[in-house]
């Protein structure tokens, strides 16, 4: 898939994979393994943006991609994102799309929506949103058909 099919069609909290196709370098190449990792990986899709026009030029659509966290002693220190734009040369694919009945924790902002966190059900959804002070955030329960979401499936947190 290109990556203007997974802005079009992927739903937020689904794990992205992607790849540049080239063969994973032994591990005793640790430079070579690094560039490789950069261009190969999986992550899960918390954020898409529409082009942006600025006055010189238009930046194209982008996704974002949650790949994983940091943390020391349950304190997370470093959060690592990865934007891909839509004209990006990486094939991608949906690895798995979130499962129905759970519920997407998200957060409106600049016109975008961003999935701050997938639950397994409405009762760990809030436990998360109390822990982490998200005062904003809203709800969304994850449907058999994804079209479907308007019309009932949206909680306010």
């Amino acid at each position: 898939m290109s990556a203007t099919t997974i802005i079009d069609t992927a739903p937020l909290g689904a794990l992205i994979r992607y790849t540049d196709g080239s063969p994973k370098p032994p591990a005793r190449f640790t430079k070579k393994l690094a560039a490789w990792e950069r261009s190969n990986g999986v992550g899960r899709l918390v954020k898409k943006e529409p082009p942006r026009p600025y006055p010189t030029w238009t930046a194209p659509a982008s996704f974002t991609l949650h790949e994983g966290n940091f943390a020391s002693d349950g304190v997370i220190l470093v959060t690592i994102m990865r934007s891909h734009s839509a004209d990006s040369a990486l094939v991608f694919e949906v690895a798995e799309e979130p499962k129905p009945g759970q519920v997407r924790v998200l957060l409106d902002f600049g016109g975008n929506t961003e999935l701050l966190h997938l639950a397994e059900s409405i009762t760990a959804a809030e436990l998360w949103i109390a822990k982490e002070g998200y005062r904003n955030a809203r709800l969304e329960i994850v449907t058999d058909e994804e079209g479907e979401r308007a019309g009932g499936a949206d909680l306010a947190a």
